[in-house]
Formats: C-alpha cells, sequence, structure tokens
C-alpha cells in the first residue's frame, strides 16, 4: 500500500465597498499581472514512456520543477504558483497514477517519467522542489542526471531503500481493514489523518478545505492503485546508500506535526547530503506548503536566492 513513498465575492461580506477601497491603479495592475500570467500557461498532456503526462508551465525563467506527494497531485502547489511564477518558469505535473495521468500497463519509474517529461518540454536543467514521494524521485533524479540539476527543495521527502523502523501509526490496523474491504474512501481519510493531521493533531484542528482538497487528491491515486497496472522499479543501489553523492545545494523542509519516520528520513538527509540545511516549520505536518503557503514560499524563494 502507498502511504509515502484570492477571495471569491461569497468570501467578502461588502463586496462593492470592498473593491471601493483598492485604488483603481491596483486593480489596474493586478488585472495585467493576472492576464500576463494567464499569457504565459501553457498546459498540456507529453508522451511518457508510454503514459500520458498531464503538466503545466507558468513563468519565464530558470526552470523550477514541482513534483507532488504521494497523497496529491500537482493540485497541491496552486499556492505557489503565482509567487513562484514572477521569478521562474514553474513546471508542475501529474506522476503517473495521480490527477489526470493514468496509470498504464508496464514497468515505468518517476524519476525516469520526469526525465522523459523535461525532455519533451526541452528542459536541459532546472532547480527541482519535490513533497514526500516526490522528494525521493528528485533524490533519484539528482543521482541519475546530476549534471540536470540546480539545486534542490525536499519537503518531508522519502528516500529510496530507507526504511526506519517505528511503529506503525496509530490508524494502522482501521487502513488496513478499509483497504481490505474496498472502502478506498475511508482509506483515503485515514491517510489524511496519518499526514495531513499528522499524530499530534485531531482533524479538528487542521483547516477543512486543506483537508478536503487532499482527501480528494489521494482517492483519485487510490482508485488508480487499485487497478494493478504498472510495475515501478527503483534503482539499484537505492537512494540511501548513495546520498553524499548529490553534490546539489539543498533546502530540507519539514513540518513539526509530521510522522517520526519523516524526521528520521530528514535527518539522515541532513548529515549524508554534503550541501543540506533544514528549515522546521511550525504548525504543519506533511504538506507544509498547503497549509502556510506564504511562509513556504519565502523560505524556497529565499533559499533559491541565496544560491542563484
Amino acid at each position: 500500500m502507498r502511504l509515502q513513498s484570492v477571495c471569491s465575492v461569497e468570501n467578502v461580506k461588502n463586496p462593492a465597498s470592498a473593491c471601493h477601497l483598492r485604488p483603481e491603479a491596483e486593480l489596474e495592475e493586478t488585472y495585467t499581472y493576472r492576464e500576463r500570467e494567464e499569457m504565459l500557461r501553457e498546459t498540456g498532456t507529453a508522451e511518457v514512456n508510454g503514459a500520458r503526462m498531464y503538466y503545466e508551465v507558468v513563468g519565464e525563467g530558470v526552470p523550477l520543477v514541482l513534483v507532488h506527494a504521494g497523497i496529491a497531485d500537482s493540485r497541491m502547489w496552486e499556492g505557489q504558483i503565482t509567487a513562484f511564477a514572477d521569478r521562474y518558469r514553474v513546471i508542475r505535473y501529474d506522476m503517473r497514477g495521480f490527477g489526470r495521468t493514468h496509470i498504464v500497463e508496464g514497468p515505468f519509474s518517476h524519476h525516469e517519467d520526469l526525465r522523459s517529461l523535461l525532455d519533451f518540454l526541452g528542459v536541459d536543467r532546472a532547480h527541482l522542489v519535490g513533497c514526500s514521494m516526490g522528494g525521493g524521485t528528485v533524490i533519484d533524479f539528482a543521482l541519475e542526471y546530476p549534471d540536470r540539476v540546480g539545486n534542490l527543495v525536499l519537503v518531508g521527502s522519502a528516500i529510496g531503500g530507507f526504511r526506519p523502523d517505528f511503529d506503525p501509526p496509530k490508524e494502522w490496523d482501521e487502513l488496513v481493514a478499509a483497504d481490505e474491504a474496498g472502502d478506498l474512501k475511508l482509506v483515503s481519510e485515514l491517510e489524511v489523518r496519518i499526514w495531513v493531521d499528522g499524530p499530534g493533531r485531531s482533524p479538528e484542528e487542521v483547516e477543512a478545505p486543506v483537508r478536503d482538497l487532499v482527501r480528494e487528491m489521494n482517492l483519485i491515486a487510490l482508485q488508480n492503485e487499485a487497478t494493478e497496472l504498472g510495475e515501478e522499479w527503483e534503482p539499484e543501489p537505492p537512494a540511501a546508500d548513495r546520498l553524499p553523492d548529490i553534490q546539489a545545494s539543498t533546502l530540507l523542509i519539514i513540518g513539526d506535526e509530521d510522522q517520526p519516520r519523516v524526521f528520521a528520513a530528514a535527518d539522515l538527509l541532513e548529515k549524508e547530503l554534503p550541501n543540506a540545511r533544514k528549515v522546521v516549520m511550525h504548525g504543519t505536518a506533511h504538506l507544509p506548503n498547503v497549509e502556510r503557503p506564504e511562509e513556504f514560499n519565502r523560505i524556497v524563494l529565499d533559499f533559491l536566492e541565496d544560491f542563484r
């Protein structure tokens, strides 16, 4: 089972007065910026190793690739697109079996899918941001194609071949039973409790729209997984045995409400990567960019600016 591996009118009490409070020049500037962003937005599908992979490109400049978590899809980066696209050519995509990219028969690896997508988009080298399973994909890519990597940002990252010995989360037995019963909606909710709420928070302590979005994204992944199509292969030797080979400047981000095994992975990365720094974001679990987007954006953009 895969576990890690601007305001609407309805939200404004007095929309008419709220609009009048904003200077005309500011409205014009905002409209112009959004219009420019849309003009620079490209969406499509790429033929990648037998699959049709959904992608989106926004902005201009040095490429910056966002690789989503295993409980999500490319929508998890919505809070980053505008901020990042102001400085970079931002690429986000749905990995095979997630979001709008269907799973298909045949062997595959996520890091080779990433390579093929970058080839399709004509990207020779990029900064890479990966969360959870997406972080593991970024690590594998950096080991296999070091010349194509700029700086790395690893968020609650998985590591291929790293299997720390921890007790399973308290939801584990119920999750296994739900999976055996084919109740994927319950499985998705339980995984939201494990990863979005974290071990120290109740569901009521996390914003409902965050939980709802992740539950929706995760259910798509679970439904694709249930088809039992595709056979993922992982590099040998595994990434956990080769971490010192990654020379790229790397930012590690972890939420203080995340699972213990994620902290163990971050500690290993901090120890083994030659050029790594670690930031702990408070009041968030496995998806800090979704829960605290403004803080996350500032941390990542400052890091990228420091290592230009």
